[in-house]
């Protein structure tokens, strides 16, 4: 309607006695009209961004993005400036026609001619752009109505590379223009204005997102932004559901406070739960940490705890990267502020791993006891904090003069700026004084009337210590997870606290005194995980020589004392596999085993004899050849056999893992004294960790010690077996040997080797099944038929050393089938290609 009131008056018009001279003006008008603006333009800044400049509206932050196109119009914002200021302003161009004069010309044409004359000039107002085009915007206002009408028109027709240049306009548009309908359609636009936007042109529109959220206020970002997020929190591509994800953190400072505690943290809760994107629920962790430093409704306390347990739990690494650097510090920081740090968040958790423990007597869920531990070991920082802000010495520490300085060392690296204690306490120099009086009142004043640091002492490390005595010591994963917990505990409490605080309460529990072997209350704490993790926990914290000297100390007391009580080793293997995994302690662990090759106990040399093993694969060939080496020959020639025996595995570990030709043949000596000495033929114990010793080894071992030694020795101690007329040991024997062969017959065997050593060996083991284990002499029928059959197909087969015993045992079926599908198929190229082409 109003496009042809607009055409009916335009007609009107044209019957008018003036028509020439007027359509002579509207001709020359539009030319004239930019070059006022042109002029405009040069002679004062962007109003957007010279209003941020001056300061005279703070709130109003675009981008650089924001400096439109010189040819186009500037408008004043009407907010940009103070009211009474902006009514004095000239407008930016010409206010209305009236004001313009042109020249008549002296001339006597008749009005009819200079129609006809004019009607040569090509112009279009017929059309919807001839129509804005003929009509220029002469107001602010009018300025806001035509690009609500352009925009639309023009975002489709802007390469997708280029749109995110269109953001200042559609922003300005939609901030200032009048109808709330074209503002939506705007906003939209803003929304969908690039079909899949990568890292930075999302970052540019939530730039433009949060600018307009400034100058508009809460209320308007709530009823006009906010529901742009919502229509895409479903949207088909991860790219737009994840611009509504950092738009609900971006937006969080400029809404309303119900608001970022209902509706945002509901979407925010939905997407959690529902979306299959990592990268998505990676950017809703981010926003809900956001969202934790802004909410202020203790209602929400317990619907938090609960999205940190769904993001902790979350199957994604980096979803649960992003709980621990942002949402668990910002979550803790509100905790803090509530009270519920100690009184519900850290025991809560507590109370899960306890349980944990409880049900998992049969099979620990290691994956939630990570979840829970690494929680707490993230809350250290916080924790760490509290104390120091709850101290005695708190209203005292006052900047003034010289800050002390705090070592680089002080504290463990944080795995974001939100770990950081200084971070959480405000400031290194605030930190920096806290430390000091922390470090003095431990030291002269001691804990009356610290209530935060007595928690952590009488209530938080007795529950984590009598946790640790009920974890599984043979579970590597969780010996790690106590352990780094310990130490990130103890170093960002300081030096003082564990050695007056932490330390004795585990030397009070272990009670380390040979008076204790025979008491079984001693005992039983010793091979608990409570050992591993005091040693590589604690004891590890600090590496001054009192500090070395004291680990070392405790380390030949676990093994002096699980030695002689005849208790298992896995406590001290735990702690040595945790220790050796660090090239800093090999040196240190040599000594606690040095210790034990010449101590007076021949139970204490047999376990370090034993320990070595653990100790070879980590450490490097010099220190095998100049520690391990030389220890293990002394203990190999030990007057108690046991010891000897008890070096086998280690010699055959270091056949798995040295290089080092004359180190092999010290240790290929060794093993062969053992195997043909006479004084051990008749040594069951012996022959039995050889033949184990083998089967771990042999597969991974030199080719050659393997062809030569190993194989050999085999055959010789299967023949040998067929002799032994005690049925238990030749089972057991067996059983092992049959082990060995079964992990050796994957390698590649030579025939010489196959037929006068390997095929012999298995038909002595068959023999000893056949009358002690029927189920294995089956299998063993069909392993020694297989290899029968290769050396049988040896010339019909690839060349000799191409493959292994394994590969050559491919049934014939499978072979007979794959050659007989390639006959059906045509030879033309194309179709010889698809054949190994992967299916879609």
């Amino acid at each position: 309607m109003e496009q042809i009131g607009r055409l009916e008056s335009e007609m009107n018009f044209l019957k008018n006695e003036h028509f020439a001279i007027s359509a002579i003006c509207d001709s020359v008008q539009p030319s004239l009209d930019q070059s006022s603006h042109k002029d405009s333009e040069d002679s004062e800044q962007n109003p957007v961004t010279n209003s941020s400049d001056k300061g005279q509206n703070k709130d109003i932050h675009l981008s650089k993005s924001d400096e439109v196109d010189s040819t186009i119009p500037k408008e004043n914002f009407p907010n940009s400036f103070p009211r009474r200021e902006r009514e004095g302003m000239p407008s930016s161009s010409p206010s209305s026609k009236n004001t313009v004069h042109f020249d008549k010309p002296n001339r006597k044409l008749s009005p009819a001619f200079h129609q006809a004359l004019l009607s040569f000039c090509r112009m279009s107002a017929d059309s919807r752009l001839g129509s804005e085009v003929s009509r220029i915007a002469d107001s602010e206002k009018s300025v806001m109505l035509m690009l609500g009408r352009c925009l639309p028109h023009i975002v489709p027709n802007v390469l997708l590379a280029k749109r995110e240049e269109l953001i200042p306009l559609i922003l300005c548009t939609a901030c200032l223009h009048p109808e709330p309908k074209e503002r939506d359609q705007l906003l939209h636009i803003l929304f969908n204005l690039i079909k899949r936007p990568d890292d930075e042109q999302r970052q540019m529109i939530l730039t433009g997102c949060v600018a307009f959220a400034r100058h508009v206020g809460p209320t308007r970002v709530e009823a006009e932004l906010l529901p742009q997020c919502w229509e895409q929190i479903n949207h088909k591509y991860p790219e737009r559901r994840l611009l509504v994800a950092e738009s609900c953190g971006a937006l969080a400072p400029y809404l309303p406070k119900e608001i970022r505690s209902s509706l945002v943290l509901s979407m925010l809760q939905q997407m959690l739960m529902e979306d299959k994107a990592d990268l998505v629920r990676e950017a809703v962790i981010k926003s809900l940490g956001i969202i934790m430093g802004y909410i202020d409704d203790p209602d929400k306390y317990q619907q938090g705890f609960e999205l940190l347990l769904s993001a902790l739990g979350d199957p994604s690494e980096r979803v649960v990267s992003a709980t621990h650097q942002v949402f668990l510090p910002a979550y803790a920081a509100w905790t803090t502020e509530l009270g519920n740090l100690q009184s519900h968040l850290i025991p809560t958790l507590l109370n899960k791993i306890e349980k944990l423990l409880r049900e998992g007597e049969h099979g620990l869920d290691e994956h939630k006891l990570h979840m829970y531990l690494s929680a707490l070991q993230s809350l250290i920082p916080s924790l760490f904090a509290l104390v120091l802000q709850n101290a005695p010495f708190s209203s005292k520490a006052k900047l003034h003069g010289e800050v002390p300085q705090i070592e680089v060392t002080r504290f463990p690296r944080p795995m974001s700026p939100l770990q950081d204690v200084s971070t959480i306490i405000g400031s290194r120099e605030q930190l920096a004084v806290l430390l000091q009086l922390y470090d003095h009142q431990l030291e002269h004043e001691g804990t009356t009337g610290w209530e935060s640091l007595l928690w952590v002492v009488n209530q938080l490390l007795p529950q984590l210590i009598e946790i640790v005595g009920r974890i599984n010591v043979t579970s590597t994963a969780c010996v790690h997870e106590f352990s780094r917990f310990f130490w990130r505990l103890c170093r960002t409490f300081g030096k003082i606290f564990t050695n007056t605080k932490v330390k004795p309460q585990f030397q009070e529990i272990l009670r380390l005194s040979e008076e204790n072997i025979d008491s079984s209350a001693g005992n039983g704490v010793l091979t608990k995980a409570t050992v591993p993790i005091y040693a590589t926990g604690v004891l590890t914290c600090y590496i001054q020589e009192e500090d070395r000297k004291l680990l070392v100390g405790f380390l030949e007391d676990v093994m002096t004392l699980l030695s002689l009580s005849h208790a298992p080793l896995d406590s001290l293997k735990a702690s040595f596999v945790e220790l050796g995994a660090n090239p800093a302690y090999h040196e240190l662990l040599l000594t606690v085993l040095w210790y034990g090759v010449v101590h007076t106990s021949a139970l204490v040399r047999c376990t370090a004899a034993r320990m070595f093993e653990l100790l070879v694969k980590g450490v490097n060939e010099t220190l095998v050849a100049q520690r391990v080496v030389p220890a293990l020959i002394t203990l190999s020639s030990d007057p108690e056999i046991s010891v000897r025996i008890a070096t086998i595995p280690a010699f055959g570990t270091i056949m798995e893992t040295v290089i080092q030709r004359e180190l092999l043949e010290r240790v290929k000596m060794q093993l062969a004294s053992f195997l043909e000495d006479p004084q051990y033929q008749d040594q069951y114990s012996l022959h039995t960790e050889i033949i184990k010793t083998f089967g771990r080894v042999g597969p991974n071992a030199e080719p050659r010690f393997r062809d030569e030694f190993v194989i050999p020795h085999l055959h010789k101690l299967a023949l040998v077996n067929n002799l032994q007329i005690v049925d238990s040991k030749r089972l057991d024997i067996a059983t092992h040997l049959f082990e060995a062969y079964s992990a050796l017959s994957c390698c590649f065997i030579s025939e010489d080797l196959m037929v006068n050593h390997f095929l012999p060996g298995l038909r002595c083991l068959r023999i000893d099944m056949e009358h002690l284990s029927p189920e294995h002499e089956v299998i063993l029928t069909s392993m020694i038929k297989e290899c029968e059959q290769k050396v049988e197909n040896k010339t019909v087969q690839e060349p000799q050393g191409s493959m292994s015993i394994a590969a050559s045992l491919v049934s014939e079926d499978t072979k007979t089938k794959f050659l007989n599908k390639m006959g059906q198929l045509t030879t033309s190229g194309a179709m010889l290609a698809n054949v190994f082409q992967r299916k879609k």
